[in-house]
């Protein structure tokens, strides 16, 4: 296997990897653990509006899908950046650097963006649908 082939793997890997971890916290998380009601709760705890835990909520798992999917995953892995630095600034920050800390550090949410930019930078990989390719503008 060419080394070129091997990078086309570990590209999808990576956005098959990041679709289900968005996927985890969306609908795993947010959904069945907390319940929607929950997390709005928990936003509102620390000073955001209940409303935007929805569309976290929504983002998370229409981006999770579209990156498991390898729908347009460059760009969608860059468009949920923000979440994630929301999740530092407003949810992890003040507790430290080690996940098991309480209320979870800060270092998931940065290396998750790290992993979104190197998404952005590598591209969509190997068994991706492209609507762009089969629904070109003639």
């Amino acid at each position: 296997m060419t080394q070129a082939r091997l990078t086309d793997y570990a590209v999808t890997l990576l956005r098959v990897s990041l679709g289900v971890m968005y996927l985890a916290h969306s609908v795993a998380l947010k959904l069945l653990t907390f319940g929607l009601a929950g997390t709005a709760g928990y936003f509102e705890s620390i000073g955001l509006p209940g409303w935007l835990a929805y569309a976290t909520f929504a983002a998370e798992a229409v981006g999770g899908a579209m990156l498991l999917l390898g729908i347009h995953a460059r760009w969608v892995a860059l468009a949920l950046i923000p979440a994630l630095l929301g999740a530092i600034i407003w949810a992890h920050a003040g507790n430290g650097w080690v996940f098991n800390a309480p209320g979870g550090g800060w270092e998931y949410p940065l290396y998750l963006i790290v992993l979104s930019v190197a998404q952005f930078m590598l591209g969509d990989g190997l068994y991706a649908l492209r609507p762009s390719k089969y629904f070109a503008r003639s």
